[in-house]
């Protein structure tokens, strides 16, 4: 077997991480709904989530108007976006971060968001911002990323608790 003929028998990898287009947007309102109603469940009422998940319709609509207003990247499985983070680049901030219930914890979130750090990087940012909820705020802080306290945000007058998070942004020579 010629060594070209090795690598074409390697199978592309499964999880790939781009800009959204406009086809994600029917898979980000669906990964939106199933982290915030299934991924949250030991996190918040259910009578918080169903708040929660009403920020946004369900619609591919919703999300596509929001690729203008942030940078948004995704976990693509199969062809599908299983996984996003919505990134405002102009105030240093992440907007959001959901991945698919079933696939957290497989450093698909830890992926984009050092994608993340590194577009910001490239933009001048010293440093990135984040509100996150009860089940990421732990994950973040074991990333290096410092607890700047809680706050309480109001979903169709549910209060759900929530936490500021930064973490400082450093070049790294490889």
């Amino acid at each position: 077997m010629t060594e070209m003929e090795a690598e074409a028998t390697v199978e592309a990898p499964r999880i790939v991480y781009r800009e959204a287009l406009v086809r994600d947007a029917a898979d980000q309102a669906e990964v939106f709904y199933h982290a915030v109603m299934q991924g949250a469940a030991n996190h918040y009422s259910l009578t918080q989530r169903r708040a929660w998940a009403q920020v946004l319709p369900r619609e591919a609509s919703a999300w596509a108007a929001r690729h203008p207003l942030y940078t948004t990247l995704v976990a693509v499985c199969d062809g599908r976006c299983v996984g996003f983070l919505e990134l405002d680049m102009a105030a240093g901030r992440i907007e959001t971060l959901y991945v698919w219930p079933s696939l957290g914890g497989q450093g698909m979130g830890t992926t984009l968001l050092v994608h993340a750090e590194r577009l910001l990087l490239e933009q001048g940012h010293g440093a990135v911002e984040i509100e996150a909820s009860l089940m990421l705020v732990e994950r973040l802080e074991r990333r290096g990323w410092d607890n700047l306290g809680e706050e309480w945000v109001e979903r169709s007058g549910e209060k759900l608790k929530r936490y500021r998070l930064r973490k400082s942004l450093y070049a790294v020579e490889t």
